[in-house]
């Protein structure tokens, strides 16, 4: 039963298929000859028009683009203006204005932030430096290379942790490519 209620509604669509075109040929028979010609006249009258005014608008296009090349109005500074216009409206916009302002601000506060944590860091190294574990560190850092520059270089004062550094530093730097190939080559492994 299910069936025949589906094959039901599936032939309804085109009865009325049928009735429509049953409708277009009754309207077709129901013209005169006469009727038939006038209407095809008509429709060529249009076409004919529709054509002159595609030639018409085809004309004018070329003649548009010929004076605004004479004006020096090209594609790409139409663009930029497009965009520039664009960009200034989107600018003039609360919602922009807000969200600038709420970025501008949230900038600051953010490199405020930063600012206090580099203080602080700064504020935490220099505690460190003068506490007493580091001064030991220090201590026997000198010493180290104190003992190291006695033995490699003879009997040369150690002088303070920043001028070990530093010296340690300018003699790296005299270092050449070769003096360290040679270097590597000549020590035991």
């Amino acid at each position: 039963m299910e069936t025949r209620q589906q094959g039901f509604l599936d032939s309804e669509p085109l009865r009325e298929a049928d009735e429509d075109m049953a409708s277009e040929v009754h309207l077709n028979s129901s013209l005169t000859e006469e009727e038939r010609e006038e209407i095809q006249q008509e429709l060529a009258k249009l076409e004919e028009e529709i054509s002159t005014l595609k030639q018409v608008l085809t004309s004018k296009e070329k003649q548009h683009a010929e004076l605004k090349q004479k004006l020096g109005m090209t594609s790409l500074n139409e663009l930029r203006n497009n965009l520039s216009r664009g960009w200034h409206d989107m600018q003039t916009t609360t919602a922009y204005k807000k969200t600038s302002e709420t970025l501008s601000t949230a900038g600051q506060k953010t490199s405020a932030a930063f600012n206090t944590l580099g203080s602080a860091i700064t504020r935490k190294f220099g505690d460190m430096r003068n506490s007493p574990s580091f001064k030991s560190f220090e201590e026997k850092v000198e010493t180290t290379v104190s003992t190291i520059k006695t033995k490699v270089g003879g009997p040369e004062t150690g002088g303070s942790f920043e001028e070990v550094l530093s010296s340690a530093a300018h003699a790296s730097s005299q270092d050449t490519p070769t003096n360290n190939l040679t270097d590597s080559f000549e020590r035991p492994c």
